[in-house]
């Protein structure tokens, strides 16, 4: 396999991702295709896919914060079972990320990525491909070392149409394993910077930052 990345929405992978995401994400997750220019074209965003025999089997998307010192995955796609793909791309993401840390003279912090709670929301198909399956997807995060932090998680839609989208768990990947909670600033200015590109926030959102931000610390918690 090949990762490889890609930065321009004329680039033909880009077509047969965007598919791909079509197939196995909700609707309200999958930016449209024109808006896909700006985001790609963005330095800070890392998107590669996974390419065997000219197809993309798998892809990721993620960003490293050089003032914060940690990342975020947006994204993760196994197209395929039995490829090995989901190791593939997290060793060659986690490879890249340890990388830009280090070139910003610092040992990476941790990792925040969204997961979907399937014990509290039913109907999450994802094309009908079992590795993207939410109880596995869930169960290799934790695995990988990802607790969910302690509080209520609203999620504003994509579609920046000021729809709440709830069932999801805020996670993080700290790689101290000591480190048993975060300072609410960081989660905080996280959060406000990572949805800034979305001007149609749903007030549940708001109350959301506005519930953290009366507290120190949120614990992390097993999922």
């Amino acid at each position: 396999m090949e990762y490889r990345r890609i930065t321009s929405i004329d680039d033909p992978l880009f077509k047969k991702m965007h598919q791909l995401m079509q197939e196995v994400f909700p609707p309200e997750e999958v930016l449209e295709f024109d808006l896909w220019k700006e985001p790609l074209e963005d330095p800070g965003i890392r998107v590669f896919v996974a390419v065997k025999d000219g197809d993309v089997v798998g892809a990721t998307e993620y960003r490293y914060y050089e003032d914060f010192n940690v990342a975020m995955t947006d994204f993760t796609i196994i197209g395929k079972p039995g490829l090995g793909i989901g190791r593939f791309l997290y060793q060659k993401r986690q490879d890249d990320l340890l990388d830009l840390a280090a070139k910003n003279g610092k040992q990476l912090y941790g990792v925040f990525a969204e997961i979907y709670d399937p014990y509290r929301v039913e109907g999450f198909e994802f094309g009908g491909i079992m590795p993207m399956n939410p109880f596995v997807r869930r169960e290799v995060l934790s695995h990988l070392g990802y607790r969910r932090l302690d509080f209520p998680y609203v999620h504003p839609s994509w579609n920046n149409d000021g729809e709440a989208v709830t069932g999801l768990d805020f996670c993080f990947l700290a790689m101290d394993d000591n480190v048993e909670a975060l300072q609410t600033d960081l989660v905080v200015q996280f959060l406000k910077r990572y949805y800034s590109v979305l001007s149609n926030k749903p007030n549940s959102w708001f109350d959301m930052i506005e519930n953290l931000e009366a507290k120190d610390s949120v614990q992390l918690l097993p999922i």
